[in-house]
């Protein structure tokens, strides 16, 4: 009877606290967070506490869809090659499993894999990668031939031809249009990937820009002579691909200020006045 009476009042008590949290939910933030559950409460920084709330999960909530390595032609033999050349940039270094979630654990030893040149290290070894899946030849030429002289057609061509070459990677994509610079739009200018594959399984936010969204900005500006901005969206995964639209300076780009996310296997929550990902330097 005695441990009936006490469990009742232990309820109560709770719900008291959830009462009084609720009724001052707007005047502090550490309010929403019932502090019955943290042992040493008094011991945690506001600060720290509202910086756990920035750490959001980011994507889509439903299911991924199902991916088949052959919904295109040459799909596999795509996937193959980059791999290789993935691996010969890790010095020779794979993994055991050979899906593409295998691929993505080459991806994050590539995002940490040069401490001492920073994330600008593994944005020029990305860089070569993609370098490294044209003869050698082919991209100076294709500035010259294409790029200076015919801008607006090689823009649509690379958003066809990369369209039908990335299924593997990012999934399912849509040609469209898109500001372009000097102020007109391109038609048929730009790609829309719908929920990209490689940001979603990798769940991390400096991959994407470290891995893949700067060094292709780089490799189509600098190597192929044709301007290219790519925006991610953090929210639904999709990316749009803007062929002819110079990128901004890395300091003025929206996609390079995001916090991590909470499913990334590395994530930090910020602390103080800083929010972005602690693998994105700016």
């Amino acid at each position: 009877m005695a441990r009936g009476r006490s469990c009742l009042l232990l309820f109560s008590a709770l719900i008291s606290v959830s009462n009084f949290q609720h009724s001052h939910a707007k005047t502090s933030a550490t309010a929403l967070i019932p502090l019955f559950i943290l042992p040493s409460a008094r011991d945690i920084s506001p600060q720290t506490l509202i910086a756990a709330t920035r750490l959001q999960r980011r994507g889509p909530i439903d299911a991924p869809p199902e991916y088949g390595m052959q919904r295109r032609p040459f799909d596999g033999l795509l996937y193959a090659f980059f791999r290789a050349k993935l691996v010969q940039q890790l010095g020779g270094s794979d993994t055991a499993s050979k899906d593409f979630a295998g691929l993505i654990e080459l991806i994050r030893k590539l995002n940490t894999h040069f401490p001492a040149s920073g994330k600008v290290g593994t944005q020029k070894a990305a860089q070569n990668i993609l370098r490294s899946l044209f003869p050698s030849w082919l991209p100076a030429a294709f500035a010259v031939m294409f790029s200076k002289p015919f801008p607006a057609f090689s823009a649509r061509m690379n958003a066809i031809i990369t369209g039908l070459t990335t299924y593997w990677l990012m999934g399912e994509s849509e040609i469209i249009d898109v500001d372009v610079t000097g102020g007109s739009v391109g038609v048929g200018q730009g790609l829309l990937v719908k929920r990209c594959r490689y940001l979603e399984e990798a769940g991390c936010a400096s991959i994407c820009v470290n891995t893949c969204k700067i060094p292709t900005q780089n490799f189509f500006c600098q190597d192929m002579g044709l301007p290219l901005t790519m925006t991610p969206d953090y929210d639904d995964f999709s990316c749009t691909f803007a062929f002819g639209l110079t990128p901004p300076p890395e300091v003025d780009d929206e996609a390079m200020r995001v916090a991590c996310f909470s499913q990334c296997p590395t994530a930090k929550a910020p602390t103080g006045e800083l929010s972005n990902c602690h693998q994105i330097e700016l």
